[in-house]
């Protein structure tokens, strides 16, 4: 029975750090591949690497990722407007100066790796502080 347990614990384990790494991949690739061509200072890369760790806790969040422009990507569980809205106003009220932009089916046609989702812009999604009203510098 304990060994029955502890193959369970396991697989639970494991389970969890592969979202994660969606976010460790895309911080990686940013700092290895694009290292001269980053639009802001490698610190603030680390910043949202850790909201992007936190925006995979968020329930409709299947999978996260930095993108070079700032924004963070996100894979939704339910594609479905109050699913969406739901997790959009989690993030911003967490984040009020990030930008979220959900990744459509489409999105993932074209985007065949970690590489091609890092370059997408975050610019077609609506930011926290315009979605919440402030007008935070």
């Amino acid at each position: 029975m304990k060994t029955f347990a502890a193959g369970i614990f396991l697989i639970l384990i494991a389970g969890s750090p592969a979202q994660a790494e969606s976010c460790t991949k895309s911080r990686d690739h940013l700092f290895s591949s694009l290292g001269g061509d980053l639009m802001q200072p490698p610190q603030a890369y680390q910043g949202l690497f850790k909201i992007c760790l936190a925006t995979i806790a968020l329930s409709n969040v299947k999978d996260a990722f930095i993108l070079r422009d700032g924004g963070i990507a996100v894979i939704p569980k339910q594609d479905g407007v109050a699913a969406t809205a739901a997790t959009l106003s989690a993030f911003c009220d967490a984040y009020p100066r990030g930008t979220l932009r959900f990744l459509t089916r489409k999105d993932l046609l074209h985007a065949s790796s970690v590489a091609h989702i890092v370059k997408m812009s975050s610019t077609s999604a609506t930011p926290c502080r315009k979605i919440k009203g402030n007008s935070l510098s």
